[in-house]
């Protein structure tokens, strides 16, 4: 016999109604609406939601099971997520842990008797500056000790604000001068001075511009910007059928850069999207955005209505007749893999993302399989400060190889975390010098460019930050990560959260990574906690990061053993057998009584 349905439907009624007559592209805005009114996706939600978008039910608990903020299981309304990674853990989360732990009764994972409340440990939140930090719900907190828990739980405890340092602040000019919801305030600080300027010009006196300017991609991939607007623009295809996209994705430890100005600035990014979609001659504008920022959401959010309002988007913009261009905000649930722009297509479109096989490649064949452009955010607001100041005062900044400013996430043991802009051509030792140097004790280490990074040891200090430096040094700039070890830190502590990050990530799509990220963890979950390295281990970690560089899909898999080689290179003394720290416990995992 059926059992009834103990589902209030009713309420999930007026969410569905809104989305009749869309298709798979809207499967995840959808999902995150419905899944607010219970806390969680009942199957007779998702049978719904599938009728609504007439979508298969597989292929719905395929994207639900993908996304790790999506919950096919009774879920609290009200989740409570603390960061477990690097800068946090090095900060004292394991304290704030256990402290948030024995005032709930909770062990993460589980949720409350009463169903009011859950508790999860996650990988890094992206406010690395102010670690350990942590989401109540949707309410950011950071800088937290065990004494400040009963107010962060309470929702009373203060939310942060990004930390912006350095200059000459360019791309951040306006952070923290203006009110990031007020449209008013923007145009009072230069705001859509740039978009006016650029709409003079041509499209293709635009694209001359910023070819002359030598913006390479800020997100890692450092393909010239220019040239991408460019083969975008002259692939076939009608600008109702051509796209550019913001990647406000980033999701990997000590990456926090694109998350200053989206809270501080949000305006700026819908005008360098405006601007991207006039050079290239795109009517359809997306920003993919982590899920775990809601600030940057609700900011987003308010912004592209208030531009909308304005005339700053939607048909004929700024009278210019034919120019018509509008923007979608798409919030991303839990999935680090979704920063690779091909993944980040497949989720917009509704699907599980996997990484697409390349060629073809997205500026012919990207979202929908139509041509687009897509850029992180940091390189968005590079080409409206080209536009802005000019080319000549861009190329005074920085060397003759890496012209302008870049921004950097400096976290971990220093005085002063915060996103530092600065022009390219600082050193290591400089940077951190400008975060108040190293607390407590020498520097033992950095991680340079992120996860996917490699670590320098401290005769490498003084390298300067440029492109062509990085790579006569052999380690990537990547995201702009600068993470600090000083000597009190055992870093295959480090290399453990790196394996397991990439181990959790792992889309699973291709047998390399999906196999290779595993024995990586198991390896070093052995070496930090039980028992010591084995003599063959650092040959069998060599052996694993061979096969995931050559052989993986994406670049997920190809950089997922970076850092740990790189650590190997330098220190091979931390994987000699022997070498164990004799905790039997892996961090992250709270001391118990």
């Amino acid at each position: 016999m059926v059992q009834p349905s103990t589902i209030d439907m009713t309420a999930v009624e007026p969410v569905l109604a809104k989305y009749r007559g869309r298709g798979r592209e809207a499967l995840l805005p959808l999902l995150h609406e419905v899944q607010a009114v219970h806390g969680w996706l009942p199957r007779e939600v998702l049978e719904a939601v599938g009728h609504t978008l007439h979508v298969p039910l597989s292929d719905i608990h395929g994207v639900v099971e993908f996304y790790s903020m999506f919950y096919n299981e009774p879920t609290a309304r009200r989740v409570i997520r603390v960061c477990f990674d690097p800068a946090c853990h090095m900060a004292g989360s394991p304290a704030v842990r256990l402290a948030i732990e024995e005032r709930l009764g909770l062990r993460p994972g589980e949720t409350s008797e009463d169903g009011s409340i859950s508790y999860e440990c996650v990988p890094c939140l992206g406010m690395c500056e102010h670690a350990p930090n942590a989401l109540n719900g949707d309410r950011l907190a950071g800088d937290l000790t065990p004494a400040d828990v009963d107010a962060f739980l309470a929702g009373t405890f203060p939310e942060p604000e990004p930390k912006i340092y350095g200059g000459p602040l360019i791309k951040l000019a306006r952070a923290g001068k203006i009110n990031p919801l007020s449209l008013a305030d923007f145009e009072k600080y230069g705001g859509y001075k740039g978009l006016r300027k650029a709409m003079t010009m041509t499209p293709e006196e635009v694209l001359a511009i910023l070819k002359g300017s030598d913006v390479l991609g800020r997100g890692g991939a450092m393909f010239p910007v220019g040239l991408k607007w460019e083969m975008t623009r002259n692939a076939p295809g009608h600008p109702a059928e051509k796209h550019v996209i913001a990647n406000a994705d980033e999701s990997e430890p000590g990456t926090f850069k694109d998350r200053a100005l989206m809270e501080q600035d949000p305006f700026s990014l819908i005008e360098a999207l405006t601007l991207a979609g006039y050079t290239v001659g795109a009517e359809n504008g997306w920003i993919f955005l982590r899920g775990e920022y809601p600030r940057c959401h609700a900011r987003l959010k308010n912004a592209i209505d208030k531009a909308r309002a304005a005339g700053y988007l939607g048909h004929n913009i700024l009278g210019r007749k034919g120019f018509n261009f509008d923007i979608q905000l798409r919030l991303g649930a839990g999935a680090y893999i979704c920063g690779e722009e091909t993944a980040l297509f497949e989720a917009i479109e509704g699907k599980r993302g996997f990484p697409r096989i390349k060629p073809p490649f997205p500026t012919t064949h990207g979202l929908f399989q139509q041509p687009t452009a897509i850029n992180n955010v940091e390189t968005l607001a590079a080409t409206l400060s080209v536009i802005n100041i000019g080319v000549e005062q861009w190329h005074k900044l920085g060397t003759p190889g890496s012209p302008g400013t870049k921004w950097f996430c400096v976290s971990g043991r220093v005085l002063r975390p915060g996103v530092y802009e600065v022009p390219f051509g600082l050193t290591v030792r400089q940077l951190i010098q400008m975060a108040g140097g190293v607390i407590g004790n020498e520097v033992q280490a950095v991680l340079l460019g992120g996860a996917a990074g490699v670590f320098i040891g401290p005769r490498r200090l003084d390298t300067p930050l440029t492109y062509e430096d990085a790579k006569a040094q052999g380690f990537p700039l990547g995201s702009g990560v600068i993470m600090v070890f000083d000597e009190a830190v055992d870093l295959r502590e480090i290399m453990y959260m790196l394996a397991r990050f990439f181990a959790h990530e792992s889309c699973g799509k291709c047998y390399p990574c999906q196999i290779g990220t595993q024995r990586q963890l198991e390896i070093m979950e052995r070496i930090l906690g039980f028992g010591g390295p084995w003599p063959e281990d650092r040959l069998a970690l060599q052996d694993i990061g061979l096969c995931l560089s050559q052989t993986s899909l994406c670049g997920l898999g190809q950089t997922a053993a970076s850092a740990i080689l790189s650590a190997i290179d330098r220190w091979p003394e931390l994987f000699a057998a022997g070498s164990a720290n004799g905790r039997g416990r892996l961090p992250g995992t709270p001391p118990r009584p």
